[in-house]
């Protein structure tokens, strides 16, 4: 076990990329299972809050403690199994993304959910329940995960493995290693009708593993995740097309969305199919000009990839082009990659807004203002007319963009002191107000960490919020896991 006290050792556990910062008396690194067990059984005994560390990419605070000790799983990183005969890879909680995407990619497979920062650990995407651009087509992270063991906090561990344990309507019952029942009573809350990272996942007869992915390190700690992997597509169509308004972007999003959506209920082969629909509107390219100084003069942009092999690529190309010339673009306004290399490079520029908007806060040393709101795919077009009319009526700086596919909006305001700060504080919630009454969620993939608490009781209400902090005393009775996450 590697144990830090020194102050100056341990100021990287103590942010992420919100900005958001706190406080601890230690940073507990356990190198096995059986380190992670012997921390968390001490702290439980000293009834001493532990926060889990993963790789400090998230953006709502959720790894930054605020008093007590962090325990960071950056020594748990290691692949135990890549299965490609079962399609599947077993891994330790600190391996990075980016490894295990290298690793596969080596064996011509591939792990779908991919956050835009790809050096997160791959525990910390499912305590978040993370997704990114390829949710349109594959869902979020709770789609890919097959098992978890997991460590609760007085050291006692639970097995899952999906499709075994289910919820009888709102009871769930789970049996620890030790023998000890933990009984469970659900609360009832409509989830929303849209990718969704907001609380407990939680519904009548549900499976029992789902409870845990997107828990924010509230119940327990992964030790050992299954995740399911398929094969890499042969061919991959990438594009980024412009527009001069950012209603034809819009037009376009929602007819490739259309028509993905029923060339999947039809089991069509050689039709549109997007893997992602990202959207960008005018304040991004404007944002973005400096970084790349061949973007033209639009107001809008979408970037797109479709999965194709070499016998329908040409065809589904000029599907593409076809689609966006009735939507108001023409072929000239495409960045079109017909390499890998080429590829990559429009997936960096998709990626470099998210990371410029980080650089900007840490700049101007204040906490993050980005929206991870989502609304059903039938309120696209007015949560959109309500944001843009809402950004203009208070004059702060902003950009807009996000997973329209699934109507999926990161609005990031960019103020430039305190004042509009606290201005932009006062929008972020008439935001998250507005899509809860779309029927809408607060959090679409972040999760709502320390920073989203208020929202989410905007969301579900208090009564919901003391049911679910009621499950989280049957796993931590001594309420030392992860504390300030998803409640107070």
């Amino acid at each position: 076990m590697i144990i830090k006290t020194k102050q100056d050792e341990i100021q990287n556990y103590l942010t992420d990329a919100s900005n958001y910062k706190g406080s601890c008396e230690a940073v507990f690194i356990p190198q096995n299972k059986d380190e992670l067990i012997k921390a968390l059984k001490d702290a439980n005994e000293q009834k001493t809050k532990v926060t889990i560390a993963g790789a400090g990419t998230g953006l709502t605070g959720a790894r930054v403690p605020d008093s007590g000790i962090v325990i960071s799983t950056e020594k748990l990183n290691q692949i135990i199994e890549i299965n490609t005969t079962e399609h599947y890879v077993i891994v330790e909680p600190g391996i990075f993304l980016s490894q295990l995407l290298e690793e596969l990619k080596r064996k011509n497979f591939f792990y779908p959910p991919d956050p835009t920062e790809k050096n997160c650990f791959i525990g910390g995407t499912v305590a978040t329940n993370a997704s990114g651009a390829k949710t349109f087509k594959y869902g979020a992270t709770r789609n890919f995960v097959q098992e978890l063991e997991i460590i609760l906090a007085d050291g006692d561990e639970i097995y899952l493995k999906r499709g075994e344990v289910f919820a009888e309507k709102d009871n769930l019952t789970l049996t620890t290693k030790s023998g000890r029942n933990i009984s469970l009573k659900l609360p009832y809350y409509n989830l929303p009708v849209t990718k969704n990272a907001s609380g407990y996942f939680i519904k009548p007869n549900m499976d029992a593993i789902d409870l845990f992915i997107g828990s924010e390190g509230t119940l327990g700690v992964f030790s050992k995740i299954k995740l399911k992997i398929i094969p890499l597509p042969k061919r991959i169509i990438s594009m980024v097309c412009f527009f001069n308004d950012e209603i034809d972007a819009l037009n376009f999003i929602d007819e490739a969305r259309r028509i993905s959506f029923q060339t999947r209920n039809e089991n069509l082969k050689d039709d549109l199919d997007a893997l992602a629909l990202e959207f960008f509107d005018r304040n991004s390219l404007k944002f973005l000009a400096k970084e790349f100084n061949a973007l033209p003069n639009r107001n809008a942009a979408v970037w797109f990839e479709q999965e194709a092999d070499f016998n329908n690529e040409d065809k589904l190309i000029e599907k593409w082009f076809s689609l966006i010339v009735k939507n108001k673009g023409t072929e000239e306004d495409v960045w079109f990659a017909v390499t890998e290399k080429e590829r990559m490079g429009l997936e960096e520029f998709r990626h470099a807004i998210s990371w410029k908007v980080n650089e900007y806060i840490v700049n101007h040393r204040l906490k993050k203002l980005g929206t991870d709101v989502a609304v059903p795919d039938s309120e696209m077009f007015n949560f959109y007319n309500f944001l843009k009319e809402t950004m203009e009526n208070c004059q702060l700086n902003y950009v807009l963009y996000g997973h329209l596919g699934n109507s999926h909006f990161h609005l990031n305001m960019l103020p430039q002191n305190e004042s509009e700060y606290s201005l932009g504080k006062e929008i972020y919630r008439k935001i998250c107000l507005k899509a809860i009454e779309m029927k809408g969620t607060v959090s679409a993939e972040h999760g709502i960490g320390k920073l989203k608490t208020q929202y989410l009781i905007d969301m579900l209400g208090p009564e919901i919020i003391n049911q679910m902090k009621e499950i989280k005393k049957q796993f931590d009775p001594n309420y030392i896991l992860g504390v300030g996450n998803i409640f107070v």
